[in-house]
């Protein structure tokens, strides 16, 4: 699998897997956290966050997570469903398992995780989707920091690749889901082995390569072995991305940020859409970049992340 054919004649949707969440905002633009005494609540999670990308961009997407039974897990899947992303796959789970909050300040993020439900995910929940409908399966590294989640977002990976569906994983490292950084290192370095395109940062390549200056390294090195494209991305650098074809730098989009939230799921829904529309690797990672600025000039997640529309609005002004 080439990375100019990485989806072929499949569909355009997409199986995500991964959290829901409700995220908070000082409702007064410029206000921090401290100063406002009202927020504004939205859909939030790296995974809903991407299939919300996913839908505003041109293809569709379904969500398979379990969610807490309780009003903010029917928040989540209402605000799933508004957005236009199937809920079909999503599991209810009761008792004390809640979804993950979060705080949002200019400088500052505080996200509840405690007794996480979407960790709760079960190699049932991953038998119930028709793995050959879908163009690609997408996942998140925040699915294997716990089980029964981990085992099964694996059990997952085996049947995708029974149905020769292409992975694409998103390192996403979030050290305080994990009991130690050796074990993340482990089951990061596992799961990539599976995966046809991987996208991270070049510290979370440099922690799976045990050292930020071997982060590179790591990356092409998950191209000799088997993998379609990686995509390191180096913050205000901009990214390289490494295929079969070779390598190529690209730049950001700079911006006013408003807020840093949801630019690498906006990245990853905006190189998706674009890959499974036909654009050739580059075209594809440029709109990635655009769409994650349009993200962080605005305040929020899944609303912030900007439509084909409001894309090419963004990519054209930049072009004159």
């Amino acid at each position: 699998m080439t990375s100019t054919n990485l989806f072929g004649n499949r569909s355009r949707t997409f199986l995500v897997i991964g959290r829901a969440g409700m995220d908070f905002t000082p409702a007064i633009h410029g206000q921090t956290a401290l100063e406002s005494d009202r927020f504004s609540a939205g859909l939030g999670g790296s995974s809903a966050n991407i299939s919300v990308g996913l839908v505003k961009q041109g293809c569709a997407a379904a969500i398979l997570t379990p969610v807490s039974d309780d009003l903010i897990g029917r928040f989540c899947i209402r605000q799933l469903e508004r957005y236009g992303v199937d809920t079909s796959y999503v599991s209810k789970v009761g008792g004390e398992y809640r979804n993950s909050l979060a705080v949002y300040d200019r400088d500052e993020t505080v996200i509840y995780r405690n007794g996480a439900a979407d960790f709760q995910l079960t190699e049932e929940d991953v038998a119930r989707p028709d793995y050959g409908a879908f163009a690609g399966l997408i996942t998140t590294g925040t699915v294997l920091a716990a089980e029964p989640s981990r085992s099964s977002a694996f059990a997952a990976f085996d049947r995708a690749k029974e149905m020769a569906l292409p992975l694409i994983f998103d390192i996403d490292y979030r050290p305080y889901s994990w009991r130690s950084a050796e074990e993340a290192s482990e089951v990061y370095s596992r799961a990539a082995a599976y995966c046809d395109v991987i996208i991270g940062n070049d510290d979370e390549f440099g922690f799976m390569a045990g050292g930020h200056d071997r982060g590179l390294d790591k990356a092409r090195s998950l191209v000799a072995d088997g993998a379609s494209i990686v995509v390191y991305k180096r913050g205000e650098k901009g990214s390289i991305t490494i295929s079969g074809d070779g390598e190529f730098e690209r730049g950001i989009y700079p911006v006013e940020a408003l807020a840093p939230n949801g630019a690498g799921d906006a990245f990853m829904a905006g190189l998706m859409t674009s890959l499974a529309a036909g654009l050739n690797l580059p075209a594809a990672v440029d709109r990635g970049s655009a769409a994650a600025a349009v993200t962080v000039s605005r305040v929020g997640c899944a609303e912030a992340i900007p439509t084909t529309t409001e894309l090419d609005r963004f990519l054209a002004e930049r072009a004159n």
